[in-house]
């Protein structure tokens, strides 16, 4: 059984029981597959270099090619989907004035389709820095350049097309897995059951593997792995690109969330090398949320997803290396450039300034079988894709802040019932009032005080029931449901600076600017040490010169998506001080 991921890039998901349409192709056309005007032709043409191609010339192909932009001069490119099990469909042919491409061609990435010669053609190559060039030179033109290579993406996305195929049993939880991270980073797939689907079948006949390597993913260029990590996805797909060990970054920013993606964006338009690495999905936990109201200009909200998709794209428009999944293992401080050492490897990468926006790891309950059901029934965020796995049941979901009842009036809209469990009596000091009041008015939630779970139960194929116990009349009952989502907070992702130095607080968060200093003084004054001046430091700059905190991971910081937001803006101009007082012989071209 197929299944996609309808999350939409460029505007506001809504919330409805059953996705609609993300565009209608026929109605957009224009935007999409757009016909330049000469001008816009000759302002091109000093981007790029011309090629010839002869009728029947694959001249790009799914996977493999890497080529930026092609604006069509002559003849025609005859453009298809195309799946690593060989499957194609026509989608469009591009004539003389049009060009091709989507967003991946905004960072280099291979192409997810197949183009085709048609007659003798030729094309103007416009690379994907020279393209990046070109949007920021000709805001006009690049700003319909980037709304079709959008929109042309979330076409990929419904038509199931343009990325890797996953070939396993329905239920299996590394399906799960790697559709979620798939579906989090806006990338086209498609699931197929080899019980229903023959190509599957025909697959797992031929490779046979054993229950440990299940699922296979077939990568566009029909590479079939495994079993793979997210690691090898995101490599298969370009996601993870290698990233040279000796190059000196201006910022390193750790963690693409809000706060991270906006350091990104500003740094990068102001003209400094970026590289921006993520563990999981850009986005961060702000991505999970359904829908966010009170995020100034977006009067009818706008859900996480889009809002960091949309950054994303901004991202790589300006030019930030994005990596992703590169979960960072290591921060080294005792050099200079600074280095960040890779999670799982021996690579460091150097940088003249990092910024932390590594946020937190979510936080899991004390439950001896937790792990066995993650991705088989206990879920850690609220997508389109869990959404659709708990139509017409009843779940289980735990949580009091605004990222829970965010989800809660989401999900409630496909579960049949959302039982909403909280330790404490209301929901008053944990959530934004315009949440509780909908809860309220939501008649298939029903809000629990006082209660948590103690046990879960189930087998391999998953999760089938769970035992929850009130505090106060300490009864305990069980209730028969499949799916709980966990909502219950996070803790500081800061367990791996430990070996820099970088100063947190009692709670692991990182100190900046004066917290820094203040607490520097008081360690001094306990030691009979009286400093005539205290130390000069940036307001977000750490225990670390160089180093810098924002988001959520910053003690004291405003646990909301525009605050985090607004601090990596605000990093971007004490980077520039930094670096404009670096001693000579600290300074790198």
């Amino acid at each position: 059984m197929a299944t996609t991921s309808t999350e939409l890039l460029p505007e506001e998901t809504p919330d409805e029981p059953t996705p609609r349409p993300l565009i209608d192709v026929e109605q957009r056309r224009h935007q999409i597959f757009p016909t330049l005007s000469a001008v816009d032709v000759k302002h091109m043409m000093r981007f790029g270099h011309v090629r010839h191609f002869s009728d029947g010339d694959m001249i790009f192909e799914a996977g493999k090619t890497s080529f930026g932009l092609m604006l069509v001069l002559k003849g025609g490119i005859v453009v298809s989907r195309y799946d690593g099990l060989g499957n194609t469909s026509y989608i469009t042919t591009h004539t003389r004035g049009q060009f091709s491409g989507e967003v991946a061609q905004l960072s280099g990435r291979p192409s997810l389709g197949n183009g085709v010669a048609e007659g003798d053609v030729e094309v103007l190559v416009v690379p994907s820095e020279s393209l990046r060039a070109l949007l920021v030179a000709h805001a006009d033109l690049g700003e319909r350049i980037v709304r079709a290579l959008i929109l042309r993406r979330v076409g990929l996305i419904e038509q199931n097309s343009g990325g890797p195929v996953i070939v396993g049993p329905r239920g299996h939880g590394r399906i799960h897995t790697l559709q979620s991270f798939l579906a989090a980073n806006g990338h086209p797939h498609v699931v197929l059951d080899p019980e229903l689907d023959q190509q599957a079948a025909q697959l797992m006949a031929h490779y046979q593997p054993k229950p440990e390597e299940l699922p296979l993913v077939v990568c566009p260029d029909g590479i079939v792995k495994k079993n793979p990590t997210v690691v090898d996805i995101g490599r298969c797909l370009g996601m993870l690109p290698d990233i040279d060990s000796e190059k000196i970054w201006d910022v390193i920013v750790v963690g693409a969330g809000p706060a991270g993606l906006a350091t990104a964006v500003y740094a990068a338009s102001e003209g400094l090398s970026v590289l921006a690495l993520e563990t999981r999905a850009y986005g961060g936990q702000a991505a999970a949320s359904a829908r966010i109201e009170n995020y100034l200009g977006f009067p009818t909200g706008v859900s996480g997803r889009a809002l960091a998709g949309r950054a994303y794209v901004q991202a790589q428009k300006f030019g930030v290396e994005v990596a992703i999944p590169a979960p960072a293992g290591r921060l080294v401080c005792d050099t200079y450039p600074l280095q960040v050492e890779m999670c799982g490897s021996l690579q460091r990468l150097k940088a003249k300034t990092v910024v932390l926006s590594c946020g937190a790891r979510y936080r899991r309950p004390s439950l001896a079988n937790l792990k066995q059901f993650e991705g088989k029934g206990v879920y850690y965020w609220a997508s389109p894709i869990e959404a659709q796995l708990c139509k017409t049941e009843e779940i289980v979901l735990v949580g009091g802040g605004n990222s829970a009842g965010q989800a809660a009036v989401f999900l409630s809209g496909h579960a049949s019932k959302v039982h909403m469990l909280i330790r404490k009596d209301s929901l008053a000091s944990t959530m934004s009032s315009y949440l509780i009041e909908r809860i309220q008015a939501t008649p298939n939630i029903e809000l629990h005080t006082h209660s948590e779970i103690v046990a879960l139960e189930g087998d391999e194929d998953g999760l089938k029931q769970v035992r929850i116990r009130n505090s106060q009349s300490e009864q305990e009952c069980d209730y028969d449901v499949c799916r709980v989502f966990l909502f219950i907070g996070a803790d500081p992702n800061t367990a791996w600076l430990s070996d820099c130095g970088v100063d947190v607080d009692s709670h692991g968060f990182i100190r900046t600017g004066f917290d820094v200093t203040k607490a520097q003084c008081k360690a001094n004054f306990a030691h009979g040490v009286y400093p005539k001046e205290l130390p000069s430091r940036a307001a977000l700059e750490t225990s670390v010169p160089g180093v810098f905190a924002i988001g959520d991971v910053r003690a004291t910081s405003t646990k909301r998506v525009a605050a985090a937001v607004g601090e990596g803006a605000a990093v971007v101009s004490q980077i520039h001080q930094f670096l404009a007082n670096l001693p000579a012989d600290k300074v790198y071209s």
